[in-house]
């Protein structure tokens, strides 16, 4: 699973790149990293809007442009030698927020459907995910001291059934096939199991 998506990472982080280097010679070089990942953070307002109004496929094919937002501004800090701990960190928070507007769009669509007691199921999700970066940061904060390289890190930190990229995948495959509720229910348990992954990955490198 997490070899397939290394290869679809790369072939992703390649195209990215020169979209990446489209951008800078057009804009001179002052286009900025942090730009980029604020203008696809803000759209995901619109997004979450289309979702609620009943739009999903819409929704969904403006969730694949501009969730590619998040390998474009990792591109272009590496072509404009500005990646930072700043720009990481945004990166990440956005990427939360994200995640917080969509399962709550979910949640509000569900709430009036048929079913609207399985909007718990939104708010699960979002906790799930949650829970997955959580555990990263700690696990990242308490291991700090024990000299453990990048690479185990990633490796320790980075894998499991369902990161990021997967949940946002199974997202636009909810939003295409009209089914969000499999979706969340998916998401609920894909980053519950991969939370906990990780846990034991954190606890096998503090023992």
């Amino acid at each position: 699973m997490n070899t397939l998506l290394d290869v679809i990472k790369s072939g992703v982080r390649s195209v990215m790149h020169q979209v990446a280097r489209g951008l800078n010679a057009i804009t001179g070089g002052h286009l900025s990293p942090n730009t980029v990942t604020i203008v696809g953070f803000l759209a995901h307002i619109p997004i979450a809007w289309l979702i609620v109004t009943y739009h999903p496929i819409k929704a969904a094919v403006l969730l694949l442009v501009f969730g590619l937002f998040d390998t474009l501004d990792g591109e272009l800090a590496r072509l404009q030698n500005r990646a930072s701990a700043k720009g990481m960190l945004l990166d990440s928070i956005t990427d939360r927020a994200k995640e917080i507007i969509i399962y709550t769009s979910f949640a509000y669509v569900i709430s009036n459907s048929e079913w609207p007691i399985m909007s718990f199921w939104a708010a699960s999700a979002c906790g799930a995910a949650l829970l997955v970066s959580y555990v990263n940061a700690w696990g990242e904060a308490v291991t700090a001291r024990l000299h453990i390289t990048k690479h185990q890190l990633n490796k320790a930190f980075r894998t499991g059934l369902m990161p990021f990229e997967v949940r946002m995948a199974v997202v636009l495959v909810g939003l295409l096939s009209g089914r969000i509720i499999l979706a969340v229910i998916v998401i609920t348990v894909g980053a519950s199991l991969t939370a906990i992954y990780r846990l034991l990955n954190v606890f096998k490198q503090l023992a």
